[in-house]
């Protein structure tokens, strides 16, 4: 029996949902900025469809959205423990400046972090096992 990967750990390294071992993305860096969102037709590994279908990928901003709310709400809890706010000392500008300033950084890793977890919505680990095998061997 093979070793199944973890879930967090193939999402975080942006694998393949349905062999969780192909890359998704042709680039392993988000540099240079340009190509950070270029990625294969197909699966390397299985040949698992990276698009689904055409436009398929708008619906990943709702996914983003959701990340960058979570860090904000992170934020907030680990700021009002170490800081806390006051408007007399204008900390809650500095929590402010300090979160749109982590979400303007991490906006190109969360753009490919949101396409990887809405393509996991999507396709369950093992669903497009043997298709594959079958193309390549009767072309």
């Amino acid at each position: 029996m093979t070793h199944k990967p973890g879930l967090i750990s193939s999402i975080l390294g942006m694998k393949c949902p349905n062999c969780r071992k192909g890359a998704m993305f042709c680039n392993k860096s988000i540099f240079p900025l340009k190509e950070m969102m270029q990625m294969p037709k197909n699966c390397a590994e299985c040949g698992q469809k990276m698009e689904l279908e055409i436009g398929f990928y708008y619906g990943t901003g709702y996914v983003s959205y959701g990340l960058s709310v979570a860090i904000a709400v992170f934020n907030i809890v680990w700021y009002a423990v170490l800081v806390g706010f006051s408007w007399k000392d204008n900390s809650v500008w500095w929590y402010l400046g300090i979160t749109v300033g982590m979400l303007i950084l991490l906006q190109p890793w969360l753009m490919r972090l949101s396409r990887v977890i809405y393509l996991y919505m999507f396709v369950k680990y093992g669903s497009n096992s043997g298709r594959f095998e079958q193309r390549t061997n009767s072309e």
